[in-house]
This record gives structure tokens, C-alpha cells and sequence, in this order.
């Protein structure tokens, strides 16, 4: 591995270095193959550190008060997003990747909220703050940071880059040498590390073992398909990339069996699952295709693509697995639609987001063109009607609906905090920052917060009541252990459904989702529910007694009927 990424090095002195700097003999023991690190009873939030606020107290000890006090027997993963100090981007330019944002606590405040609850942390591998010590090293031309940042001439051929946005690629920058230009796959403030020096991947395996020591078991890489440049090329998922995060993960696993490997890469289907590697790169990745589909299946009332996208995705090998999630910090993707909806479905649904309230994040192709990228908008408002007749009175059963879906899927599902609320866009927000994704990333205080949950007229209550006990049946049920048997059933376009299997094969759950405004009725006899066991719907409590008979679905009601409770 590290031969393909740097073959002029001395690789095996490299090697020995590493393992020195993550704390490893060279003949540390083997981490088991291909094992699960989850089953069923996993379950994921995401949440800035400081979300939730009470005067006088750091956030991060009120969101660990809170989620001891209301969602300890709901989640198992906290993904804490960056709460390191930063300059811009809600703490995706981290200015230092070993100090917790004092405005947010310190770091034994992080250790105790791992001493209940495995906690996730950003890698925010790709790129830096330019107000970092290392970039002050880099004007100063002076290590740490001399050449810690990727450089390019304006006269490079640059043409085939891909770009995430629409800003300039290159940033002048004036160093104690002259002017250099850096490379800025996503704003001037977050300048590109480069990976070409090996002193870079030390760096970072030193910060991965610091957070390991700290209680840190799972790494979520941002924007690590972007971590290896070279000019004239598409400068995403180059070869070196994978080989990276093979050497990352193995240095990992080694040090702590039970981390697990997260990456984020927000691109098309096909290309996000060679992130899997040969089950040795990323234990985890992202259901990117999942956010933007759903939500158009739900606002259509058709199930087709959803449907043939999931036919299409291949089981994930023992010892690795997707992340289901609909909604997140960041936007509902673009790019993962490509070759799953075509122009005119991606905007009648863009469309319809912005009927909504959304807004749209473009990014540059390499010929120059603008396209849309994401669209920005909290997921109760994107869920608050249907694209042909706009705003209804199923927008809370339409949002409950969507998420019994991610639940039940193969794979780790995965709560933005504002989704177990049913935040709505907070508008003021985005106008102060001036950046569209502040619309899902309100601030609650805490008093007002837990007013709104114990009011039973509220949504927010209603949404919070549900979820969690939906929660609490799936953790119960090992067909909805992630690397379960699935099954797409064919019901039509309207009946959305799937079977799953524990790996034990003593428990089946067919879950039938009613995608649509209208009444629908599903036949048992096309579910071909085995005869001998008895079966009963989870989550109403329904009994089937007549398995030759029907039942009748709501509009946006769903099922899941189990031979075991």
C-alpha cells in the first residue's frame, strides 16, 4: 500500500515510523477479519456540539445531560460533527485538530459522552483552515507546514478537476518566498492538505491515535475523495486515495479492534461503493443515493426509482455496511442521483424542494458549467406535501413514513438531531450566517426545547414520541441486524416493500411502506407469508390471522410484519 503511494520513498522505514507514531510494535496482533463491529441494536445521531444550549452550562455538557435524560436507550452512536476550533463552515475548517472549541467544553467533556455512548468524530482529512498554525508555517516557510498544502500554477491544465462548488479552484496566497497558489476544492479558507508528503500522513495518524486515546472508536473522513491531487487529472478517487485509507484503517484497527472506518463521499452510486474496497478500506460508507431518492418517493407517491436503485445495491460483505440516513447537516445531494433520475425528475424535484422553502448550492463542471448540487431545506418542510399538489395535512405522517423506511433497511440507521425534533428551516439563521446550509442547522435552547417535546399538541412532540419508539422496536429485532438478508418485493408503484432475514434465518420481516396520498390495499397472498408461523404487524400490534386474506394501509402508513415479536 504504501509502495503505490509513495514508490520513491523507503517504504519499510515509512512503515516503522507510522506504527511508532500510532503506538504499535511491528508485530502487533491481527485485528479479526471480516467482523461486525454493530448488529440490530445500533443506532446513530448526528449533532453539532452545540445544538443544544442552556445559559451558563458548555454544550457539550448539556447535550450529554440531554441525551442521557431523553435518548439513552435510543442511540448507541453519537457523531459529534467538528468541535475543534475553526474559522468558517460550521467547523469544516478546523484550525486545530487537537483542541476542542473552548466555547464548546474540553475534551474530558467528549470522554465522558464515550464513556456512555460510542462516539464518531470528524477526520476532516481533506483540507485546513487557512488561519491554522501549519498554513502561518506555510506563508512563513517554516514546519510544521512548509509543505503541508497542495500547490498548482495558474497555467496547469486543470480542466478535468471535479469541483464540489463553484469558487475559484486556485487561491494566491503571499509567502516569505513570493506568491504560491494553493489548492481549494471547497472555499479560500479550507486549503487542501498534501498527502504527497508522507510527514502529512504521520500528522494524521498521530491525530487519529489521539483520538482514539480519548474514547473516539469511529472516524468519519470528510471529503476524503478529494484527498489526492494531481494535475491533469479528475483529482477524486485516484488510486492513492484507497490506498490511504487502507493504510489509515489498518493502523486503526490495530490500535483499537472495534473502530470502524466512515467514509464521506457524496458522489454517484457506483462510485461511492468502491469505497468499500475488498471489505479493507471503509467499514462504513454512506447511503448518499438514499436521501434524495426517498424524499422523491415520497413527494411523487412512486416508488419506481427507490425501488430499482435498491434491487441494484449489492449486500455489503461481513465486517462492513451502509449508513442509512435521510437527512444531515449538509443538503440532500445531487450528484447521487446521477443515472438514477434523469434531468427532468431531478428538476421537478428541485422544484418542488424550493415550493417547500429550499434553496439550491450549484457546483462547476469541468467544462464550466453551473449545475445544481444540493438542495438545502429541513426534512419536516421537504416532507411537507406532494410535487403535484403542493402542501397537505400528511406532512407529519409522510415524514414518519419516510423515516420507518431508513429503519428497516440494510444497514446502521442515522438521526440528524433535528430530525427526531421535526426542526423547521430556520430562516434567520441562514440569513445571518449568509450560507443556505444554516437552514437545517438551528439552535435550540434547551428550556424551550424540552417545553416543545412534552407538549402533546406540538409536532416536534409527536415526531420525538414516534421515532423513539420505532427505534425501540427495531433494536429488538435481529432481521434488522445491518448485514441482514434483504429482498425488494414488487407491489407495485405505490406499495413500497422489502423483506428481511436474520443471519439465524428464526426471524422474516416483510416491511410495506404506502408511499402515496390514497388508500391502498395489499394482498397477503402476494407476500407469501409461510403458513405455519403466526404473524403480527410490530409496529401496530396487529395480528394476521387470515394470511390469505389483505390489509388495508393509510396513506403513508407502514408495516412490519414479523413470524416473532
Amino acid at each position: 500500500m504504501l509502495g503505490v503511494v509513495y514508490p520513491a520513498l523507503d517504504t519499510p522505514a515509512l512503515a516503522t515510523r507510522l506504527l511508532a507514531t500510532m503506538g504499535l510494535a511491528d508485530d502487533a496482533p491481527a485485528p479479526p477479519a471480516h467482523q461486525n463491529n454493530w448488529d440490530e441494536s445500533v443506532v446513530m445521531l448526528i449533532t453539532y456540539a452545540d445544538t443544544i444550549q442552556a445559559a451558563g452550562e458548555k454544550p457539550l455538557k448539556t447535550l450529554h445531560r440531554f441525551l442521557d435524560d431523553c435518548l439513552s436507550e435510543t442511540v448507541s452512536v453519537v457523531h459529534l460533527l467538528p468541535f475543534f476550533p475553526f474559522s468558517s463552515d460550521d467547523g469544516f475548517s478546523v484550525m486545530d485538530y487537537l483542541a476542542v472549541n473552548e466555547s464548546h467544553g474540553e475534551w474530558t467533556d467528549v470522554e465522558a459522552i464515550a464513556g456512555s455512548y460510542q462516539v464518531m468524530s470528524d477526520l476532516v482529512i481533506n483540507h485546513m483552515s487557512a488561519r491554522s498554525r501549519w498554513f502561518e508555517n506555510f506563508r512563513k516557510r517554516i514546519d510544521p507546514g512548509k509543505d503541508y498544502f497542495f500547490e498548482a500554477r495558474p497555467g496547469d491544465d486543470l480542466s478535468a478537476v471535479v469541483r464540489p462548488r463553484t469558487s475559484p479552484l486556485l487561491t494566491a496566497v503571499q509567502t516569505d518566498d513570493g506568491e504560491r497558489h494553493v489548492w481549494c476544492t471547497f472555499s479560500e479558507d479550507q486549503v487542501d492538505l498534501n498527502f504527497a508528503n508522507p510527514q502529512v500522513l504521520n500528522e494524521f495518524v498521530g491525530i487519529i491515535r489521539y483520538y482514539l486515546e480519548r474514547g473516539v472508536t469511529y472516524f468519519r473522513m470528510d471529503a476524503v475523495a478529494f484527498l489526492w491531487k494531481e494535475v491533469g487529472t479528475s483529482s477524486i478517487h485516484l488510486q492513492q486515495t484507497h490506498e490511504l485509507i487502507k493504510i489509515l484503517r489498518l493502523l486503526m484497527e490495530h490500535h483499537t479492534p472495534e473502530s470502524v472506518v466512515v467514509t464521506e463521499t457524496n458522489v454517484p452510486n457506483r462510485e461511492n461503493l468502491t469505497y468499500f474496497g475488498n471489505a479493507n478500506e471503509a467499514h462504513v460508507i454512506y447511503n448518499f443515493s438514499l436521501p434524495p431518492l426517498l424524499i422523491n418517493t415520497m413527494v411523487t407517491g412512486n416508488c419506481r426509482h427507490l425501488k430499482t436503485w435498491l434491487m441494484s445495491m449489492p449486500p455489503a460483505q461481513m465486517g462492513t455496511t451502509y449508513l442509512n440516513f435521510i437527512a444531515s447537516h449538509d443538503g440532500i445531494g445531487l450528484r447521487p442521483t446521477d443515472g438514477l433520475l434523469d434531468d427532468s425528475e431531478k428538476q421537478r424535484l428541485i422544484n418542488t424542494m424550493e415550493s417547500f422553502g429550499a434553496r439550491v448550492s450549484y457546483r462547476r463542471t469541468p467544462d464550466g458549467k453551473d449545475q445544481p448540487y444540493e438542495m438545502n431545506i429541513a426534512l419536516f418542510d421537504a416532507l411537507k406535501g406532494t410535487a403535484e399538489r403542493g402542501a397537505d395535512h400528511w406532512q407529519l405522517q409522510r415524514f414518519i413514513c419516510a423515516h420507518t423506511v431508513m429503519l428497516a433497511l440494510e444497514g446502521i440507521p442515522a438521526f440528524y438531531i433535528h430530525s427526531l425534533f421535526g426542526s423547521e428551516n430556520d430562516y434567520a439563521r441562514m440569513e445571518n450566517t449568509g450560507r443556505f446550509r444554516s437552514i437545517n442547522r438551528s439552535q435550540w435552547q434547551i428550556d424551550h426545547l424540552e417545553s416543545q417535546l412534552a407538549d402533546p399538541q406540538t409536532h416536534h412532540h409527536q415526531v420525538f414520541k414516534e421515532l423513539k419508539r420505532l427505534i425501540a422496536i427495531r433494536r429488538r429485532q435481529s432481521a434488522f441486524h445491518p448485514n441482514a438478508t434483504q429482498f425488494t418485493l414488487h407491489l407495485g408503484l405505490q406499495l413500497f416493500g422489502f423483506w428481511r432475514q436474520s443471519m439465524r434465518r428464526d426471524q422474516s420481516i416483510f416491511c410495506i411502506h404506502n408511499i402515496s396520498d390514497a388508500v391502498q390495499e395489499v394482498s397477503l397472498a402476494e407476500i407469501n407469508l409461510i403458513g405455519t408461523d403466526h404473524w403480527q404487524d410490530l409496529i401496530s400490534g396487529m395480528a394476521i390471522d387470515d394470511l390469505s386474506g389483505s390489509i388495508t394501509l393509510k396513506p403513508y402508513q407502514s408495516v412490519w410484519l414479523s413470524n416473532r415479536d
